[in-house]
């Protein structure tokens, strides 16, 4: 267990916002955060977010989708959920010190049309989920 403090990022399958989330955050403030990341379910990691990450260099290929675990909400000092689904459905957090956020982005595996269009939608919330953990990382919260 680390000293960090722990964020752990929750959508609904924890195949693309949250590992989305998991990765820039591992990867601009992992050195002050424990990441993690989970879903309702566990839906595979989507092979189109591994790909728009690696095009902003960070990698997280080896990242697995996981479901909620219940021990790890509850020693979070951050549980931030990623889509409206996961926020309604969070389970209770019973440690009253942990602080939920709710930072809601459309679910870019959703995306239809073109691949180049499916693609861009999935840049499209990669940037702004990327733009959202800057902030938290400057200003923690």
């Amino acid at each position: 267990m680390s000293d960090k403090p722990l964020v752990y990022f929750l959508c609904t399958g924890n195949s693309c916002r949250s590992q989305i989330a998991d990765g820039y955050l591992n990867a601009l403030g992992g050195e002050r955060y424990e990441v993690r990341s989970a879903g309702l379910e566990a839906h595979g990691l989507n092979p189109r977010a591994v790909q728009v990450m690696k095009e902003d260099g960070v990698d997280i290929g080896g990242n697995s989708s996981d479901v909620i675990d219940p021990e790890i909400l509850n020693r979070a000092a951050y549980v931030i959920t990623l889509c409206g689904h996961a926020d309604e459905h969070c389970p209770v957090i019973m440690n009253p010190n942990v602080i939920k956020r709710h930072w809601g982005f459309d679910d870019p595996a959703k995306a239809t049309g073109t691949e180049e269009a499916i693609m861009a939608q999935f840049r499209n919330v990669r940037d702004a989920i990327k733009s959202r953990i800057e902030k938290f990382v400057q200003d923690g919260e």
